[in-house]
């Protein structure tokens, strides 16, 4: 359900390598905390939380040299509390995606999402520990929408809710009432916007498999394809989420990251919107070369 966020065409070339030097921090945090194995699910939406929940200053800078560059090194961000809270809550969110993944497949598609939480299993139980009221809402909100699922619910605003609040949770560690506020509703918009295109991303999938699908019960579709009316419908119903969230956003000063999160908000999710809905998104783009390659 990640792999979404992505940065924008327009982000000038400096604001990406204070991407760069956060994402690979956030992959130095991952693996200082929870081992190597940790790292592998670093991806752009979580670093995207990371930014989010930083402080305005960039911080302090390290180079040094890592697995993926062992001669010349990388710039990356020091650890922070923000970093550890984000790296703590993307290996609860990415351990309970591969439980869903093994709850959602056959034995044998389910391999690679057994294979996923097994290797996350220690890591989990740690993150768990350091986070329990996350992990608690997170487990909560899955079992939601999984009845949900079950029932086969055709409403796409009580199905994106369960993963709005589930994500909206990765703010309650905030101490600061109206940032935490701003930050609750950023994130509860960002998650309803990525179940929702997730779902319009697997129209095709779902219809040959027979999943669940809350969009093609919501629009009546058929065979994965979509009708004029509810392409607009549907366009105008993710668009909802991004201005919400644009709209709190506007409401806190994000200092040095507010170019990123600005040009993400404003530009990136829009385009992903639409590559999904004319059937051109590729969910293999925001990977970790291709973020290493731009902190050159």
């Amino acid at each position: 359900m990640f792999g979404y966020v992505r940065l924008s065409q327009e982000l000038p070339e400096e604001e990406r390598k204070r991407f760069g030097r956060a994402y690979c921090g956030l992959c130095h945090t991952l693996g200082e905390r929870y081992g190597t194995a940790a790292r592998f699910i670093l991806n752009y939406d979580f670093t995207f939380l990371a930014i989010l929940l930083s402080e305005r200053e960039e911080g302090a800078l390290h180079h040094g040299r890592c697995a993926a560059h062992p001669i010349h090194g990388r710039e990356r961000l020091e650890s922070t509390e923000a970093l550890a809270l984000a790296a703590d809550e993307s290996v609860i969110l990415a351990y309970w995606q591969a439980r869903d993944g093994v709850e959602d497949h056959d034995w044998f598609r389910g391999l690679k999402y057994r294979g996923a939480s097994a290797v996350l299993e220690r890591a989990y139980r740690k993150a768990a520990r350091a986070r329990p009221e996350f992990d608690e809402s997170t487990r909560r909100q899955l079992g939601l929408l999984a009845a949900l699922e079950r029932e086969g619910c055709p409403s796409v605003d009580r199905a994106s809710d369960t993963f709005a609040v589930l994500l909206q949770g990765a703010a309650q560690s905030v101490d600061n009432p109206t940032r935490r506020r701003v930050l609750e509703q950023m994130l509860y918009h960002l998650g309803r916007w990525v179940y929702l295109v997730d779902a319009a991303d697997d129209l095709k999938k779902d219809a040959a498999s027979g999943s669940y699908n809350p969009v093609a019960l919501r629009y009546g579709l058929t065979g994965g394809e979509w009708t004029a009316e509810a392409r607009e419908s549907f366009a105008a119903t993710l668009d909802h989420s991004i201005h919400m969230m644009a709209t709190a956003f506007e409401l806190w000063d994000f200092g040095v990251w507010t170019p990123v999160l600005e040009t993400t908000l404003y530009s990136g999710l829009f385009r992903v919107g639409k590559a999904v809905l004319e059937g051109t998104f590729r969910r293999d783009g925001g990977n970790k070369r291709e973020a290493q390659e731009k902190n050159t």
